[in-house]
């Protein structure tokens, strides 16, 4: 059945929620068009469900879909922002990669084959996985286009670690393996949002010498979500940036529906927040992973990941160089400006 859909700067935009109620039709990522449905797409949504590579809670495989349906209530203009994403790029949910969920190897090869054939064809990734395994593929087909990319890991763990049962490809070694791939800018890495226990000091040291900074989630209690951005925002400088966030960098109260819960985390406001103000750097790439519907009582994790790409989405449509900040950007009753289209 045939569902009108807005349409704006002759961009193709999501499904009109004023003649088609939004619990109806397609569950395409914010009511989007398939990517089939339009001649290009300067971004688009990537599902790739797969998490064999977790080593606590799995269920993350079901993650794309699940944050794709909380993501129905997303409307077009971002005030946050002061951007309306939809009507600026043209952006597209891609459906899901078919990844072997028995073979993590083959799985990791068709994950990179895959997002490097939409980066030649110039389209932006915004991938919801599946488990942090997942950011060493989407690494490598970045670091193929643009060379060794900024990275900023958002995450209640580390994943720098060696092996498990002495597999190197799991969830919790992605970034290690990029550093020894060189894959990332060592000059230009950090780690947000990160807490609890450790296997020993030889973490801390290990993660130092591949060059990760580390703003815990205490930095962010105490300093504040602005003295955080702008710390972030000298660690990246005017480099490409990739962002890979694990929602479990959000407390389980706001994120509970993931494979290894840590409490004492960031709230969905601070994580926003940070987001919003990477505005005008030169983000390439993100995605966000680790939801476990299974344990996500109350919509919360899906829901909380459905706005993180929603951010991510309003920072590539503003592009790079566009000002820290706007008219809306963390000024108490500010005149939004024009939002346009607000179906």
């Amino acid at each position: 059945m045939d569902h009108p859909r807005v349409e704006s700067n002759g961009l193709i935009g999501p499904v009109n929620a004023a003649l088609t109620p939004r619990y109806a039709g397609l569950g395409t990522f914010a009511r989007l068009p398939r990517i089939e449905d339009v001649s290009h797409a300067d971004v688009a949504v990537l599902g790739m469900p797969f998490d064999t590579g977790v080593s606590y809670r799995p269920g993350a495989r079901f993650g794309a879909t699940h944050v794709r349906e909380s993501s129905r209530l997303l409307r077009p203009f971002n005030p946050a922002q002061s951007t309306s994403p939809f009507a600026s790029v043209q952006i597209a949910d891609a459906g899901d990669v078919a990844l072997n969920p028995f073979d993590i190897g083959e799985a990791i090869a068709t994950a990179q084959r895959t997002a490097s054939e939409f980066l030649a064809g110039g389209t932006s990734l915004i991938t919801i996985g599946g488990d942090h395994t997942l950011a060493l593929p989407l690494l490598r087909a970045h670091a193929e286009k643009y060379g060794p990319v900024a990275l900023l890991h958002f995450d209640a763990h580390l994943d720098t670690w060696d092996t498990y049962f002495g597999a190197e490809y799991t969830h919790g070694t992605p970034f290690r393996r990029a550093f020894e791939e060189g894959l990332i800018d060592t000059d230009a890495l950090c780690h947000v949002g990160t807490r609890g226990p450790l296997y020993g000091t030889q973490d801390l040291e290990d993660d130092a010498r591949f060059g990760f900074g580390i703003v815990t989630s205490n930095d962010v209690m105490r300093l504040g979500v602005d003295a955080v951005t702008r710390l972030l925002r000298e660690r990246v400088g005017d480099r490409p940036l990739y962002v890979s966030l694990d929602i479990d960098v959000l407390d389980p109260a706001h994120a509970p529906g993931t494979g290894t819960p840590e409490p004492g985390g960031m709230t969905s406001r601070e994580l926003y927040e940070i987001l919003r103000g990477l505005r005008g750097c030169h983000l390439v790439g993100a995605d966000v992973v680790e939801v476990a519907p299974a344990y996500d009582h109350a919509e919360l994790t899906g829901l909380a990941a459905a706005h993180v790409v929603y951010e991510f989405m309003s920072l590539l449509a503003l592009g790079t160089g566009a000002a820290p900040g706007g008219p809306a950007y963390g000024a108490s009753g500010t005149v939004y400006g024009d939002p346009g289209d607000r179906r």
